[in-house]
């Protein structure tokens, strides 16, 4: 067994918490709170992997993250 570490994005808005893994496209979730949330996203994490491994894809670490804001004048 490996352990992965991946960067999670949890976001509040008006039904609960939204989340996902920017590395991994099309891996996200939601929960009620900050704590389901997060606990959604690593099961929805495990579950990706899982089915990459099975595959016999190969899983890279991220080399970094970075976040930071810009602003966009509309």
């Amino acid at each position: 067994m490996r352990t992965y570490h991946f960067a999670a994005v949890i976001e509040k808005d008006e039904e609960g918490y939204f989340a996902f893994c920017p590395e991994l496209q099309g891996c996200y979730t939601s929960g009620a709170t900050f704590e389901e949330a997060r606990a959604n996203l690593v099961d929805a994490i495990r579950l990706h992997l899982e089915d990459r491994l099975a595959a016999g894809e190969e899983i890279k670490a991220p080399e970094s993250v970075n976040l930071t804001t810009v602003e966009v004048a509309v």
